[in-house]
């Protein structure tokens, strides 16, 4: 694709000779965050015991296991997560993030999530992390993340059975099927301990070449077959420009939307552009009631 020109420069400077520039993602969601700081600075420091306690149940693993799946029980562990997060959105895919001293991707969710935890059993460390806002922490917060990027409007009614998961991220070493297949069991019997029936997230994609990649995985995926009922789509605050892209490219999925799809994920519309990030974000909804027998009997197990 090296003779195919960054179309993302050529519409920002299409836009500057013609018309006014659209607003960036940042500024497009300060409304957002300021509403969410002035919140942040009103919560009493105690705010988060009183929430209701959420039962996370360990992944089973044998003794023989070379990795075990847990939820975080305390600051330390949260930090080795977002230390992860770090060395992976940061150092690796070269996202733009608050500078941190400590080496840590943090955000103003995080106090409100739980974090999900995949160690290696010989050297303990950490090694993939979601993390997951059910709804009580949600309602507690003002919104999901997810609304800094998508109107969803559309999905109102669902948001008190809702989980929203996030930054999920495996170290470069161990990205095997079983890190992810451990992460996502962990995950399935969460929603199922605490009675949740819809999870939903946004699935990123690099966009090292200029978007053209995105922009082609984006016509494959606005099929009847990958999207949701149009009553669950959701529309993008800033849109990946896919019309100034090149959208004919074959590609294949990477493998965490492959993975979603086969478990009975949709893709909620279009896709929303994150310049801090450099991604293409797809939301993706999981109703549990969707989920393929095939998996449901690990993802759901008990």
């Amino acid at each position: 694709m090296r003779e195919l020109p960054n179309p993302l420069s050529l519409f920002t400077e299409s836009l500057t000779k013609n018309k006014p520039m659209k607003k960036t993602m940042s500024e497009r969601i300060a409304p957002l965050q300021k509403i969410l700081q002035e919140k942040m600075g009103r919560l009493q420091i105690n705010e988060r015991a009183k929430a209701k306690p959420i039962e996370a149940p360990a992944v089973q693993t044998t003794k023989a296991s070379p990795i075990s799946v847990t939820w975080a029980r305390h600051q330390d562990e949260v930090k080795e997560a977002q230390r992860l997060r770090y060395k992976v959105f940061a150092e690796e895919m070269g996202a733009r993030l608050k500078p941190s001293a400590e080496g840590l991707d943090v955000d103003i969710f995080d106090n409100f999530c739980e974090h999900l935890l995949v160690r290696d059993n010989e050297t303990l460390k950490v090694i993939g992390t979601y993390r997951a806002l059910p709804p009580h922490q949600a309602k507690q917060m003002g919104c999901l993340y997810s609304d800094s990027e998508f109107d969803l409007t559309r999905l109102r009614h669902l948001r008190h059975k809702m989980v929203e998961v996030g930054r999920s991220c495996v170290h470069r070493d161990y990205r095997s099927g079983g890190v992810i297949m451990a992460l996502w069991s962990g995950l399935g019997q969460y929603m199922k301990k605490n009675n949740y029936e819809v999870m939903l997230g946004c699935a990123s994609v690099q966009m090292g070449d200029g978007g053209h990649y995105a922009a082609s995985l984006a016509k494959i995926l606005s099929t009847e077959q990958h999207l949701t009922d149009i009553e669950y789509r959701v529309f993008p605050r800033l849109a990946l420009p896919v019309e100034e892209l090149n959208s004919s490219l074959e590609v294949e999925p990477p493998a965490l939307i492959k993975g979603y799809l086969r478990l009975g994920a949709k893709i909620c519309g279009n896709p929303a552009w994150d310049p801090d990030f450099n991604t293409a974000d797809f939301l993706t909804m999981l109703r549990l009631d969707d989920i393929h027998p095939r998996y449901a009997k690990h993802f759901l197990a008990d």
